[in-house]
């Protein structure tokens, strides 16, 4: 390849994601008003922020003053580490065999919650000359990971006899935290918990981070806080429906929106199908507008003949499926459309929003699903610093 052809520049599909870091900001201040001052955030940014963009949501976080990061596995911590991060992270779903020198190496600190793990850990840290910190996750009630509370005592006994480790934290999940109904389920993981804790003190571990509260933790269970909480999904403004109905709740404000633009417009007679499996017929004679954006994008196919866009400030529904890379939409309504109008997926135009929390109820799946699963193919444009050529 020629020195020139390198540094060719190619225009790009018009399809895109902005992120509002001014608006991340608003977020993390809103949680960490709400909790006491002498409460840490860790705000978690596994699964690329949740698809809005770990490195530079985690540096406009750093300089908002967030206390750690929290990730799911050390690849994610090592991403961090590059970029510049400085914090503390905390790699909630433990490591993998063979990385336990990759978090001595990247002073990552893992969670650990099986014996094998902590003495991995262990053997790197005494082979490097160091003693790490690990949070030890404990299930009281989730399920998933985390030394279940009836054998706290001896993990935490046999924990005593590494001496290249130290457990600095103690953790555990809420199940159902955002589910009024279930508060006493909520109430007995907080109290397990507590006797947990007791278990590690009572072996002689001297932990000084204790850590229980996801985001509907922080609102709906201040008991829980411990004196380190875990906002995920507020942070980005996803909580219609992942918090609790309360009267007082933060209004978080969204950080994502996405956008496309129309290629094509074509008159359909009526009658007509259009579409895989031909599961959507014009009733009338109807303007359609195709969009290069699809489920390989993230647009979900459950989104077939039930999304919406906004087209012009008018809200336009989505005809046929979703393709993987193509989506058809009905702007018979939407005067004087053109083709290379903006159309907004989520987000807000012209006075009319549709979002993220809309997408993910006519989808049936939760609002978390919706922004991770925006792939890496879209580009992201960050706003106040990167200026898209779009707008």
């Amino acid at each position: 390849m020629k020195d020139s052809e390198s540094n060719e520049t190619w225009g790009r599909r018009p399809t895109w994601a902005e992120v509002d870091l001014d608006a991340l900001a608003a977020n993390y201040q809103m949680v960490r008003s709400r909790v006491a001052p002498d409460v840490s955030v860790m705000t978690v940014v596994k699964a690329n922020a949740y698809g809005h963009g770990a490195v530079e949501c985690a540096r406009r976080l750093a300089r908002e003053g967030a206390d750690w990061f929290g990730v799911a596995m050390p690849e994610e911590g090592i991403n961090l580490r590059r970029a510049g991060i400085k914090q503390p992270v905390l790699c909630l779903g433990g490591f993998w065999d063979g990385q336990a020198e990759a978090c001595i190496k990247y002073d990552l600190v893992p969670v650990v919650y099986h014996l094998d793990m902590a003495a991995s850990l262990d053997r790197a840290a005494r082979a490097a000359g160091v003693v790490r910190d690990v949070h030890v996750k404990i299930d009281t009630g989730m399920g998933r990971l985390g030394v279940r509370c009836d054998a706290a005592r001896e993990f935490a006994a046999r924990l005593a006899d590494l001496k290249n480790i130290r457990v600095d934290g103690v953790m555990t999940h809420f199940a159902a935290a955002d589910e009024p109904d279930k508060n006493q389920f909520t109430e007995e993981q907080i109290k397990h918990f507590g006797e947990a804790l007791e278990m590690f003190r009572a072996c002689g571990h001297r932990p000084t981070l204790t850590d229980l509260a996801n985001s509907a933790g922080i609102v709906a269970h201040p008991g829980g806080w411990g004196n380190l909480v875990r906002p995920g999904g507020v942070l980005y403004g996803l909580w219609r429906d992942i918090l609790p109905p309360l009267d007082d709740l933060p209004a978080f404000r969204p950080v994502m929106s996405l956008h496309t633009r129309i290629t094509l417009l074509k008159r359909v007679p009526q009658g007509e199908t259009l579409g895989y499996g031909r599961t959507f017929r014009a009733e009338r004679e109807t303007l359609v507008a195709t969009l290069p954006i699809g489920y390989h994008d993230g647009y979900l196919r459950a989104l077939s003949n039930r999304g919406r866009v906004i087209v012009r400030g008018t809200v336009a529904p989505i005809v046929g499926r979703v393709s993987m890379d193509l989506t058809l939409a009905d702007v018979t309504d939407v005067p004087g459309v053109v083709v290379g109008e903006r159309v907004t997926l989520f987000g807000e135009q012209g006075g009319r929003a549709i979002s993220v929390e809309d997408v993910a109820q006519t989808a049936c799946t939760l609002s978390y699903e919706v922004t991770c699963g925006i792939s890496d193919r879209v580009p992201r444009i960050y706003t106040p610093g990167e200026l898209s050529d779009r707008a």
